[in-house]
């Protein structure tokens, strides 16, 4: 299959495009996260972005991209959580119809989410053949558009703003970090950053019990997650083809952390940032705190992916 892979000007196309639908999320520092870890660390909130999470730039950037004739039908995608709440969203604000396919083990806040936003959610078993089975039954029966969570050019070049905002706003990084899931964030990430900050590295972490694309990444050939355990439950999803192609040429390093440093990162950024992140968010620190990434004396950009976390289950 041939892609067409994004530029940086086709992401610098797309924040103008959607500039006044997202927030310019704030960025924020902690002098005791950084005394603890010894480097000057600056968090891009997008916790408090629109829906909670940076998804809501790709799914945005996605929905507001395409032709009037496809908006009349709707959009349509299969996702555990942040995306089906940001292209929900995205959604009623265009005022077309979105059709979510959603796991029956979804966590309930972000059932909650699609919900209010409009979205119509059909469930399905927590198997990515039953999600793309009754996907492909929605699209036959509305002519949705599918807008998928990460293995799309629009969506890329969406979650890549959240980077060019970082750079634009605090200048040049020693070192960019992200959570790496099906590889959206930072297949986008690496595009701006190679553009914007070519004297940094781009690294990003993932779980070790769900290290794909740490395989991935080191194997050079594309592996897919098969029974991922991890309380970051929005990087469980195997990485995309066409990010995979895009991480392999622009990104420095992928590396993994424990359940132990996730929590740990989680209720640190909680405790002193006195913000809220879910896991998947804490994953790039837990990085940090395991020696894993290298960061003293330096400058380092994190997006902090997410902010969505069930607070009836809180780990700590």
């Amino acid at each position: 299959m041939i892609f067409k892979i994004p530029e940086f000007d086709d992401i610098t196309e797309a924040h103008e495009r959607i500039k006044s639908l997202v927030h310019r999320t704030p960025v924020l520092t902690s002098q005791s996260i950084n005394e603890i870890t010894g480097g000057k660390l600056f968090f891009k909130c997008e916790n408090l972005q629109k829906a909670g999470a940076f998804k809501f730039r790709g799914a945005s950037n996605a929905v507001f991209s395409l032709p009037k004739n496809q908006l009349l039908k709707g959009v349509c995608t299969h996702s555990s959580g942040n995306h089906a709440a940001a292209l929900a969203l995205a959604a009623r604000m265009k005022n077309i119809p979105a059709y979510i396919v959603m796991p029956e083990n979804a966590p309930a806040i972000k059932k909650k989410a699609v919900e209010s936003y409009g979205a119509r959610i059909t469930y399905c078993r927590p198997t990515l053949e039953s999600r793309e089975q009754t996907l492909l039954e929605i699209q036959d029966r509305t002519g949705a558009k599918e807008i998928h969570p990460y293995n799309n050019f629009q969506v890329i070049c969406g979650q890549g703003t959240a980077a060019k905002e970082l750079i634009e706003d605090y200048g040049e990084f020693d070192i960019i970090l992200c959570p790496i899931g099906g590889g959206g964030l930072l297949s986008g990430t690496s595009i701006v950053a190679r553009a914007m900050n070519p004297k940094g590295l781009v690294i990003a972490a993932e779980p070790e019990g769900a290290d794909d694309a740490y395989r991935s990444f080191h194997g050079k050939m594309l592996v897919p997650s098969i029974n991922p355990k991890t309380i970051a439950d929005g990087l469980l999803t195997s990485v995309g083809e066409l990010n995979f192609r895009i991480i392999q040429r622009k990104t420095d390093e992928i590396v993994t952390v424990s359940e132990r440093s996730i929590i740990r990162a989680m209720r640190m950024i909680w405790e002193r940032m006195k913000i809220i992140v879910e896991p998947s968010a804490a994953v790039p620190l837990a990085a940090i705190l395991e020696n894993k990434v290298d960061v003293t004396n330096k400058k380092v950009g994190i997006i902090l992916s997410g902010g969505n976390v069930d607070l009836e289950n809180l780990p700590f």
